[in-house]
């Protein structure tokens, strides 16, 4: 009762605008994420659910050199010159020694650190791909109940493979840079399919003009959006310079609009929410078989596999059944004799 009470004023010192307690709820859930209790995770999530929904998620991904930290910088400023509150959540790689944050991007984007309308978390992977953390989508959910308008999720990037963020943000804005081959890669390995907007960066470049040709070719190739559907963007920015920012303010805008008028919005966030859930149960699975280990037979059931005497399909009918509770939630069947 106490630790509830405990979580529970923080999260109203949180949507009071309190920096600390939001920095605490954050650290709750990033300890309570992958460990077999789940320390006070659960009841950090309880206390947040009512207050969810209200911010708009920005993704930020691309290819690493493209300037993604230095875009995130001077987007918060533009966003604070219109005095909405903003979040950003940095995900780095994970420091082999500490296991936080190795580049910590709050460094980079020093000059919010005092403004109290600004909050910057930077967040490891621990191991996690996809461009996220473990942790991204409830330390999310604090930033969203301490009142931000706008968060920005700023992934680690990884390279091609970091679309996840597509399956948080509200809007998904891919960045590239001129002269690194990123475009024509980025289209083959599917990353232009996430983006919502696409943004040129370092467009001061030499083939600056060139890739963005390139780019809006390829997309005419593919996208032929229905009546009333969004036509995604080329916006060219010089981050460091700050040009080509307010476009990007404003095409984000047009999206949140968008996202509204046709109710895409909220089958997103369904849609967010369902495979959060199915997340959470997977996790919880394997944390159950890992408890089983040894202990009820999955070492046995793997000799049988291996001996012939059993197929691994009912091996693991076997081993759900073991699990009990979560299997049963699932709405799975019996395990077979």
């Amino acid at each position: 009762m106490a630790r509830r009470a405990a979580v529970t004023d923080l999260v109203d010192r949180a949507r009071r605008g309190e920096h600390l307690a939001v920095a605490r709820l954050i650290s709750l859930v990033e300890d309570g994420v992958g460990t077999s209790g789940g320390g006070q995770l659960r009841e950090v999530a309880a206390a947040l659910a009512p207050y969810g929904g209200r911010a708009h998620v920005v993704g930020l991904t691309g290819p690493p050199g493209v300037g993604k930290s230095t875009s995130t910088s001077v987007l918060v400023r533009a966003l604070r010159e219109q005095g909405r509150r903003v979040g950003v959540l940095a995900v780095d790689p994970t420091s082999p020694f500490s296991g936080g944050a190795l580049l910590g991007d709050r460094v980079r984007m020093g000059e919010h650190a005092t403004d109290d309308g600004v909050f910057i978390r930077s967040m490891a992977t621990r191991g996690h791909l996809g461009g996220l953390a473990w942790a991204t989508p409830q330390a999310l959910r604090v930033l969203d109940a301490a009142g931000c308008d706008v968060v920005l999720v700023e992934t680690v990037g990884v390279g091609q493979s970091e679309v996840e963020v597509v399956s948080l943000a509200d809007t998904t804005v891919v960045l590239l840079a001129p002269g690194t081959g990123d475009g024509i890669q980025a289209a083959k390995a599917g990353i232009l399919e996430v983006a919502d907007v696409f943004v040129v960066n370092k467009a001061d470049r030499d083939g600056a003009d060139q890739a963005i040709r390139d780019l809006r070719h390829m997309l005419s190739l593919g996208e032929r959006p229905a009546e009333g559907g969004w036509t995604r963007p080329v916006i060219r920015t010089v981050a460091t310079r700050g040009e080509g920012v307010d476009d990007l303010v404003a095409a984000l805008d047009a999206h949140r609009h968008w996202l509204d008028e046709v109710g895409e919005r909220q089958g997103r966030r369904i849609a967010r929410a369902e495979a959060e859930i199915q997340a959470i149960t997977l996790e919880q699975v394997r944390s159950r078989i890992g408890d089983l280990r040894g202990v009820h037979g999955l070492r046995e059931l793997a000799r049988r596999v291996l001996a012939g005497d059993l197929d691994p399909y009912r091996a693991a009918d076997q081993l759900t059944g073991s699990v009990g509770p979560v299997e049963a939630a699932l709405g799975g069947n019996e395990p077979q004799p």
